[in-house]
């Protein structure tokens, strides 16, 4: 019995230590956890060595229709590593009033099956953490809806791109195919 209790502490402490060890190795851009408008949980340090498309969406804007193009990168590069992710915010005054209406309508209008994180801010003093560590690396804030960043692996390297610029752009997509699987 005593060397049944003594194999159990054992392993707790080495589930412990591998858990620590794993959140130890997270780079501070991927410390953070979202939950996505369906109630799924997103941990961006299990994608720190994949490439990830992040935009702000808003469900009433000119740049909405976006949302085909998002959705196609996403189903075609996503088995070779792509994460694409979506950030519903009103800071521009163009989003609906809450997460289910969001939710719904990407689903219904877009079939989006991309993470769509729950409506937060992304400029000013109330933007999400995120959000504030991206502005802070590349120095740029969004501008408007649909605004772009790819990050490639190990967040060193991040591109900004405006809401005029298409997701399926080749600016865009040569960036992420250069680290794709």
């Amino acid at each position: 019995m005593q060397f049944i209790h003594k194999r159990l502490l054992l392993s707790l402490l080495l589930l412990g230590a591998s858990s620590m060890a794993t959140a130890a190795s997270c780079l501070p851009l991927y410390s953070h956890q979202f939950t996505t408008l369906q109630g799924d949980k997103v941990d961006l340090c299990n994608y720190q060595n994949k490439p990830i498309l992040v935009v702000n969406t808003a469900s009433k804007c000119g740049f909405t229709p976006q949302f085909d193009a998002l959705e196609g990168l996403y189903s075609k590069y996503k088995d070779k590593g792509l994460l694409v992710i979506g950030f519903p915010s009103n800071d521009f005054k163009q989003e609906l009033s809450d997460n289910k209406q969001i939710g719904d309508f990407c689903k219904l209008t877009y079939a989006v099956k991309f993470p769509m994180i729950s409506k937060s801010s992304v400029t000013g003093p109330n933007a999400n953490s995120f959000y504030k560590q991206l502005i802070e690396k590349t120095g740029q804030a969004p501008q408007w809806n649909f605004y772009k960043y790819v990050i490639l692996p190990g967040g060193e390297d991040i591109a900004v791109y405006s809401s005029e610029v298409p997701p399926d752009s080749s600016e865009i997509v040569g960036k992420i195919k250069s680290s794709l699987k």
